[in-house]
Order: C-alpha cells, then sequence, then structure tokens
C-alpha cells in the first residue's frame, strides 16, 4: 500500500507502454519518462523495441478473432499466454534501455484486442456495449511486480462511447499547436485520424475510425504474395488501381456511417478481404493490381472521411502520420496526391517515432489515470461525459 501511495504521489515516473494492434504483427513496447498532466506533461522516450509473434500466436489469435473459429478455452489460455508476451515485452524494452526493471514505476497494456462492439446489441435481455483485450492486466503485473493499467477502452463505453479511438488525448497533449490546424493520422491495422483546431480544448478535438490501413493490404499480401506484407508497397507500386471497384468499395456501410464511429475485424476481416478478391477476380485483376487497388481503398478512405466529415467545418493546414503504415512509399504517395496541396509529413518530424507513437499513448494514458485525469474525448467516442480510462493492477506485497 506505502509504495501504491508513492506511485500516486510521484509526479515524475518511469513508464512502459504496451501496444498490440489489429495488425497481429507483435507488440510494441516503449519506455518513457513523464511528468505532470494535461497540456503540462512532458514526455521524454528513452526505448523503443518491436518484438514479432511467433507465428503459432499469431495464428491462434487471427483464429479466435473469427467467431466461426474461436473458442472460449482457447480465448481464456490466450489471455494468460499474451500477459507473458507484454512481460518479456517490458523486459526487453528496459534492456534497451539500460534500466534495471525495478526501475520501472507503471506499465500501461492495452492488450489485444479480439472483439469490438461498440454498438448497443442484446443481451439477455439488456443492450450492451462491449470490448475485449487480452492479455491479463493483474497477471503481468504479477508477473513483473510492477502495477499495471489495463482494460483503457471499458469506462468510455460503459458511458455510451465507442470506446474508440484512444490515442486522439496523446495527440491533443503532443501536438496541438497555437497557430495550426493539424490532422494525425496513425496507419496501424484501422486507419484512424484526429483533428485538431489551433489551440484545441479538449471539446474541440475530433476523431475516428476512417476504415482499414493495413489490415486488408497485408492479409491481400498474404493471400496473393505468400508474404506478411507488401514492402514498401513494391506490389502495389507495380500495379494500376481498378477506379470502378475502388468507387463499389467506397460506397460500403461503414465509409457512409457518421462519427463518432469506430472499427476493427469485425468490419474489415477475412470476410471483407474475401469479398474484395472475388471482386477483383470477377474483374480479371492481376494480383499487384489488386493490391494497387487496395492500398488506394486506405488513402482514398482517409481524404473520404476527412473531405465528407472534417473539412466542411475544420480544414487542417497539414497532415502528420504515424504508424507501421508510415514504411509503405506507395501509401504514403497515394496520401500525398489525395491532400494536396496539403503537406503530408511523418510524426519523426515533430519528435515522436511513427512505429512508437501507440505504445507512448499507453505509457502516457496510464501515468494519466494514476494521476485521476479524464482521458476520454466526448467529442470524439460519444460518450456521456469525461472519465480516467483504464483500471489499476498491482502486484502482491
Amino acid at each position: 500500500m506505502d509504495a501504491l501511495l508513492a506511485l500516486h504521489r510521484r509526479s515524475r515516473r518511469t513508464v512502459v507502454g504496451l501496444m498490440s494492434g489489429t495488425s497481429l504483427d507483435g507488440v510494441d513496447a516503449a519506455l518513457v519518462q513523464l511528468d505532470g498532466s494535461g497540456p503540462d506533461l512532458t514526455m521524454d522516450p528513452e526505448a523503443f523495441v518491436h518484438i514479432p509473434y511467433p507465428t503459432a500466436l499469431r495464428d491462434l489469435i487471427r483464429t479466435n478473432t473469427d467467431p466461426a473459429s474461436s473458442s472460449v478455452q482457447d480465448v481464456t489460455r490466450l489471455d494468460a499466454r499474451l500477459a507473458e508476451t507484454y512481460a518479456a515485452a517490458v523486459d526487453r524494452v528496459a534492456a534497451e534501455a539500460d534500466v534495471d526493471r525495478g526501475t520501472v514505476d507503471l506499465v500501461g497494456a492495452h492488450g489485444q484486442t479480439v472483439c469490438h462492439l461498440p454498438e448497443p446489441a442484446d443481451c439477455a435481455g439488456k443492450d450492451v456495449r462491449a470490448t475485449l483485450q487480452l492479455g491479463n492486466p493483474s497477471t503481468l503485473a504479477t508477473r513483473l511486480g510492477v502495477p499495471v493499467v489495463g482494460n483503457f477502452r471499458t469506462a468510455d463505453l460503459a458511458l455510451g462511447g465507442q470506446g474508440a479511438p484512444l490515442v486522439p488525448y496523446f495527440d491533443r497533449v503532443a501536438f496541438t499547436a497555437p497557430d495550426e490546424a493539424r490532422g494525425l493520422l496513425n496507419l496501424g491495422g484501422i486507419a484512424n485520424l484526429t483533428v485538431l483546431p489551433a489551440g484545441a480544448a479538449p471539446d474541440d478535438v475530433r476523431a475516428f475510425d476512417t476504415g482499414p490501413a493495413n489490415m486488408v493490404i497485408d492479409a491481400l499480401a498474404t493471400r496473393l504474395f505468400d508474404a506478411p506484407h507488401d514492402p514498401d508497397g513494391r506490389h502495389a507500386d507495380a500495379g494500376t488501381p481498378d477506379h470502378d471497384l475502388l468507387a463499389d468499395l467506397l460506397e460500403g456501410e461503414y465509409f457512409r456511417r457518421e462519427p463518432p464511429k469506430s472499427t476493427g475485424r469485425n468490419d474489415f476481416g477475412p470476410d471483407y478481404v474475401d469479398r474484395l478478391l472475388g471482386a477483383a477476380q470477377s474483374r480479371n485483376l492481376s494480383p499487384e493490381d489488386t493490391m494497387a487497388t487496395a492500398t488506394l481503398l486506405t488513402a482514398a478512405s482517409v481524404y473520404q472521411a476527412y473531405a465528407q466529415y472534417v473539412r466542411p467545418e475544420q480544414a487542417i493546414d497539414e497532415l502528420i502520420v504515424s504508424g507501421g503504415g508510415v514504411h509503405n512509399d506507395t501509401l504514403l504517395r497515394m496520401l500525398e496526391e489525395a491532400f494536396t496541396p496539403i503537406p503530408v509529413r511523418p510524426t519523426s518530424d515533430y519528435g515522436v517515432a511513427p512505429d512508437a507513437k501507440e505504445a507512448l499513448c499507453f505509457a502516457v494514458l496510464a501515468h494519466e489515470a494514476v494521476n485521476g485525469t479524464p482521458t476520454n474525448l466526448p467529442s470524439v467516442t460519444g460518450a456521456s461525459a469525461r472519465t480516467p480510462l483504464g483500471s489499476l493492477s498491482v502486484p502482491g506485497p
């Protein structure tokens, strides 16, 4: 108890943030020194590592994101197995920073989403919104001997929100500019866009998932080229997008849904890829043309979302991009062409490594949870009120 009180009283903390996203590629871990809260928060990143999932673990997670193939036994075991994986990631990033694990004050672990159901639906006579992230925070805290904050989405859902996206709080404290409006685009498995007016207050921020990013591209790379992703976008660059198919895809239900909204494998998982491949084959598209069309779908759906739901009220002066998609040269070129004359720049131009941003976000959210600072943004999620996000798990004595 004394250690927990000391953690609450401490302003400056050494925090590890952990993120494993819908692309199912592995775990990102960032170790960072954090001090203060809200707009006064200061951040000093010290190390970042990415640990790929072993093939067997990745396949088991993927199997259990599909309702047709998931099992309650597998999900229960994965909850413990992923906690062990996250513990190894904490040890790895601490070693990378050349610090002892005992000096880590706090861990923020998003967990691996296997099901996200933000729209209310009947459950035994009561409408509920629900989400499930695996990688048990209590198991992780006990394994590490370090307090862990997890379950970041559930409080917002309980207040009628989407429980996503969660990164906009980080975007606001790290990227708000006094004299220009900025768009922050994260290209993970899903693409999400945050809009920050100049000097943005919490109620000024808008953000939502625009649609797929790497999720569909990576799935097609696996099926068409027996590769986990499209290196540098080279397969897409060798093809020609089919604009008729693209137009059909952009008429999809999710793209026509107004924010607040969030998405994941339920909308853009294996069934979606099956339908896209079937449409491409009916048009006799080559694998490269199919990849080019899917890559352009990401860029075009981001711009379409901006044009429909953002620009009429708040045009942006620049688009700042993070996530694994920054390594896809073809995707970035398509984004630049779509947003011209708005410049498109990586977060590294502003001191934040594109691959580390989401892990840093969950370090910040954990730090703010201990501070008692509300970090959901009702203007983003549709929740009825602001609230701190995450639940704290503490190790035993």
